[in-house]
């Protein structure tokens, strides 16, 4: 068993899917119009065949209280892994993403969360180099 897909719910697909692939640096895998909304897929263009994110429509009737709960709480509705967070803050602080929390370490781990644009909270998590 492997994953194969998660999604994260968004506000708007069309500017969360600008704001993963051209702020984030995600590919797009999929995108095509399913009723009113698409079926929009994004991966890593490190791993294009590894698991894939949905920007899942936040039409859902208990959608928007439960990402207003995370949010409220601090909570990260996805984790992403990154090499040198220290590298990818600063990128994403020169493209003028939000962050709600700046890197800091706890134990052997570093991370920060930053605001996706589109209604969430994202970790960025740097793990040791032997994990």
């Amino acid at each position: 068993m492997r994953i194969y897909l998660t999604s994260v719910f968004v506000d708007d697909q069309v500017k969360a899917l600008d704001f993963y692939t051209r702020v984030l640096g995600f590919a797009v895998k999929h995108d095509f119009p399913i009723g009113e909304n698409r079926w929009t897929t994004v991966t890593s263009k490190d791993s294009p065949d590894g698991p894939e994110l949905l920007l899942e429509p936040s039409d859902h009737r208990a959608v928007k209280p439960y990402k207003e709960a995370l949010v409220e709480d601090g909570i990260p509705a996805a984790s992403f892994q990154v090499d040198d967070l220290n590298a990818e803050f600063a990128r994403l602080n020169d493209l003028g993403v939000e962050f709600v929390q700046k890197p800091m370490q706890m134990e052997e781990i570093s991370m920060a969360v930053l605001n996706d644009t589109c209604g969430n909270l994202i970790q960025l998590i740097q793990l040791p180099a032997e994990i």
